[in-house]
């Protein structure tokens, strides 16, 4: 008896599905992604005939292709069942297209997690392929092929080879680039706070805050305005004029969108967008789980939506009840539309397949790194279905001339979700019982002077939250988008800041004077927009692509014809060993290298060493050097390696360990830098501000 064909796009998910539909019935097979697209040698788009795409069979994959022909022809049915978005959708196209499967033939299915019974249901719901879906697909490929094929030849002849543009990564090192202008452009004010420290008649202290002067918010910018108000109060009494205790609540937080996660992914695991999005593509595609099999443990992972399914819902209020309580259970959440969502909110929020598939239940069967953002999203979905948590704040008001000193306080009165989703730690700052009218003893008057700080240079997580409030992309192309502009070396990592490289300023100056518009924040998020009423069935795809693309084709043409080249050698103050010429910074294929100016009269090269400044601990006789790994992720190392083999992934500093005389590394978060021991036994480490006030 002839089987059915079902066709993903990965073999992982293919494993997964043919457990759940079984072998005897159904054969599953994986496309590996695209099998059709658009040829890398050339453009590949008809500009003069109407922008037709030039579609070709992806080199590398007829044997794939010869396969996929024959089972379909063997099979009783063809399922094509790629991802539920534009791409997905485009791939069963693709496929329904090199098969010969009519185009009214109902071979699409759609599911939103890789359960036995989100299978069995859409097998039973096939449907024609959505021809809009596909075109807002094409629409965003021709465009970007487009743009990015013609305009980087222009960075290639002009800068250097190897250089790249494109309509998101553009403007993503440009934001990067902008946040730079501001922190060099920053002059830092000055401004003052004034605390007192008071005693109850109990000796407990209150320490209250300097507010406001005459009802209206204070702000104190100079010595000589901070001096003449602690004259005033000199001397004065403080005593308790006005107290408010009231209740305050936090709501939870709503389950994962595709952004949120990838932020969250930052900042409370410190993993990468691009690490973020990998592991959760494989908890999507399923993984094998003692005395289950290859199993699906989240739904879809790209998605725009909050929304839950009623059977989630449920699924989530079992598991409060039965394991928290029946005072954990928040009643029914109300779904907020989103704006600007139509599309996308067809799919569910990031959540667990099962809300009884807790993360210790399986964590034998996971990774460290799959537990962690399981973890993560597990404890996010519960926790959206929880009450909200409770606090009680209390603020106490004293006035003085005019001044009002304000001290606060909270207390939590219910945790609520925090019990499930809490990864800030949170102290209570109680205030003692005081009675209003009562009097305190002044104890200490503290004025300290501040600057204000520059703006916060972009991280990987902030950087998703602007694309995401400026409508640049899709959550599914950030992690790629940052990925690429990595690659590109128009950014790169410091700590967990993104900094532009010289390059990347360079490259996005030449483009913001050539091609303005490709750099226009809005245009860009119009043309997301477009993307969408293409998906709605509302606009034709070529005439969104024929009126976004006509702006730049004088521009191009301009550009290639009348730009300068650039030259972006740096002359240091090496001197060749063979004529005796100076050496430049070069960029080449592997990234920046030393090499003679007398170029091409002399071929001397050398690689560029990042010293540190710090001797080795080990031979103590080299250089320790920055290196970056295969991978990109640096380390530091030995400068007569191979005979000194000292490798490390934490800076080095020159201090020794006072405990046990091992080797310092430096180690940078966001409060603080601290010199921590190399020897995991010893755990001696100090803050480098308390090592400077010793």
């Amino acid at each position: 008896m002839a089987k059915i064909l079902v066709i993903v796009e990965s073999p992982a998910k293919a494993k997964t599905i043919e457990r759940y539909l079984g072998k005897s019935h159904y054969t599953v097979k994986a496309s590996v992604g695209h099998i059709r697209d658009l040829p890398k040698s050339k453009l590949g788009i008809d500009i003069e005939n109407n922008f037709e795409p030039g579609y070709i069979n992806i080199r590398g994959k007829g044997d794939l292709i010869k396969d996929l022909k024959k089972t379909a022809k063997k099979a009783s049915k063809v399922y094509l069942a790629t991802d539920p978005d534009r791409e997905g959708e485009a791939i069963s196209w693709h496929l329904e297209y090199i098969l010969g499967i009519d185009e009214n033939e109902p071979c699409r299915i759609e599911f939103h997690e890789i359960t036995k019974d989100a299978i069995k249901k859409a097998i039973k719901n096939p449907r024609k392929i959505n021809i809009d879906l596909v075109d807002a697909q094409q629409a965003r490929r021709v465009i970007d092929r487009l743009l990015g094929y013609q305009i980087s030849p222009v960075l290639w002849q002009k800068v250097r080879k190897g250089l790249s543009a494109g309509r998101v990564q553009s403007v993503t090192t440009k934001l990067i680039c902008d946040r730079e202008k501001e922190i060099d452009a920053f002059e830092p004010k000055e401004y003052w706070t004034l605390d007192i420290e008071t005693s109850t008649k109990d000796n407990e202290i209150i320490v209250f805050r300097l507010h406001s002067k005459d009802n209206e918010k204070i702000e104190i910018n100079s010595e000589d305005e901070m001096k003449k108000i602690t004259d005033i109060i000199e001397g004065k009494t403080v005593s308790a004029d006005r107290i408010d205790s009231r209740k305050r609540r936090k709501s939870p937080p709503k389950p994962f969108t595709t952004s949120v996660l990838q932020q969250e992914g930052v900042n409370r695991l410190g993993f990468s967008t691009k690490k973020t999005m990998k592991i959760a593509q494989e908890l999507y595609e399923g993984v094998e789980i003692k005395g289950e099999g290859i199993t699906g443990l989240v739904s879809y992972i790209r998605t725009d939506s909050n929304r839950l399914s009623d059977e989630a819902k449920e699924k989530a209020k079992a598991y409060i009840l039965e394991n928290l309580g029946p005072d954990y259970y928040g009643e029914e959440k109300k779904q907020t539309k989103q704006s600007g969502k139509k599309v996308q909110d067809a799919h569910e929020a990031i959540r667990p397949t099962s809300a009884e598939r807790t993360p210790e239940s399986i964590k034998d069967s996971l990774s460290k790194d799959q537990y962690k953002l399981y973890n993560l999203i597990w404890r996010r979905f519960i926790a959206s279905q929880m009450r909200d948590s409770v606090f009680e704040q209390m603020t106490i008001e004293s006035d003085i001339d005019g001044y009002t000193f304000r001290a606060t306080g909270s207390k939590m009165i219910f945790d609520g979700y925090t019990k499930v989703y809490n990864f800030v730690g949170r102290e209570d700052r109680i205030l003692p019982e005081i009675s209003q009218g009562d009097v305190l003893s002044v104890d200490e008057i503290m004025p300290e002077q501040h600057f204000t700080q520059p703006p916060a240079r972009y991280t990987e997580a902030s950087l998703v939250k602007t694309l995401e409030e400026l409508g640049i992309g899709r959550p599914s192309t950030y992690a790629p988008t940052i990925a690429t502009i990595l690659n590109r070396e128009y950014v790169e990592k410091n700590g967990t800041s993104l900094v532009p490289t010289e390059l990347g300023k360079l490259v996005t100056d030449i483009l913001e004077v050539n091609f303005s518009q490709l750099m226009d924040v809005d245009f860009t998020a119009d043309l997301e927009n477009k993307l969408d009423t293409i998906e709605m069935g509302e606009a034709d795809w070529k005439v969104v692509v024929k009126e976004s693309y006509e702006p730049f084709a004088d521009a191009i043409k301009d550009a290639l014809e009348n730009l300068e080249k650039i030259n972006m050698d740096i002359e240091t103050d090496e001197i060749c060993e063979n004529c005796g010429e100076h050496m430049v910074i070069k960029y080449g294929r592997f990234g920046k290298f030393m090499a003679c100016k007398n170029y091409p009269e002399c071929k001397t090269t050398r690689p560029i060493v990042n010293k540190i400044g710090v001797k080795c601990p080990k031979c103590g006789e080299g250089d320790i050097i920055l290196r970056k790994s295969k991978k990109g992720r640096a380390f530091y190392g030995c400068s007569r390696y191979p005979e000194c083999d000292f490798v490390e992934w934490n800076k080095p500093v020159e201090e020794k360990c006072p405990e046990c005389g091992s080797y310092m590394t430096e180690k940078v978060s966001k409060k603080e830098t601290k010199h921590i021991c190399s020897n995991k036994e010893c755990g001696y480490e100090i803050s480098v501000e308390s090592k400077e006030n010793e």
